[in-house]
């Protein structure tokens, strides 16, 4: 499956153009470079829920996810203790996995330590790309790769220092939502859009 066309614009293949709220997702977000940390935190998080799931089913309670997870802001996170885990449990708006709420929780803490030792988490990911996106050629569906060696390093590195539900997988789709690599549809009008607004 190639670049899907409407109204003489290309977008990725894997964009649903009947469903408004994931075009908006894919002509605003995807692939745009992240450097902010609680932005990066919060996709971080969003990538762990998405675990064995859709992107849909989590973009479709990602407002929810704000709400109760406090603008997914780590030190507030960072303190929930198990009554609000508890009350997380029987909340509809997300997804109702204790083990993906815990790791949420356990990884604020693990967030925090990698921003006291490099100054922001934007500063250590990044490294995992040395610093700039990869621009991947991507013409059809089947030519997205599920991980890279850059994922593989981070998911490791990630694993060691502490933090749950960040396989290689989970790690390369953060990777591609945060813009550090670029996965567009090489005809998809965003690729050149993210290219020319975001190069050093």
């Amino acid at each position: 499956m190639k670049a899907k066309r409407e109204n003489d614009v290309c977008r990725c293949p894997w964009v649903d153009l009947s469903k408004p709220d994931y075009v908006e997702y894919h002509d605003k977000e995807w692939g745009v470079p992240v450097y902010d940390d609680r932005l990066l935190f919060e996709f971080l998080s969003l990538e762990s829920a998405q675990a064995g799931l859709s992107w849909y089913t989590v973009l479709k309670k990602r407002e929810n996810y704000r709400r109760v997870f406090e603008n997914f802001e780590p030190e507030k996170i960072a303190g929930f203790d198990q009554a609000k885990i508890e009350e997380l449990l029987l909340n509809p708006g997300i997804i109702r996995n204790r083990l993906k709420i815990e790791a949420t929780v356990n990884n604020a803490y693990r967030f925090l330590d990698v921003q006291a030792e490099y100054g922001s988490f934007s500063t250590y990911i990044w490294g995992f790309v040395g610093g700039k996106p990869i621009i991947n050629t991507i013409w059809k569906l089947s030519d997205y790769p599920a991980t890279s060696k850059e994922s593989d390093v981070l998911s490791k590195d990630l694993k060691k220092r502490g933090f749950k539900f960040l396989g290689s997988t989970i790690c390369y789709a953060h990777m591609q939502a945060t813009g550090m690599v670029n996965d567009h549809a090489f005809d998809c009008f965003r690729k050149a859009e993210i290219i020319s607004k975001y190069s050093t």
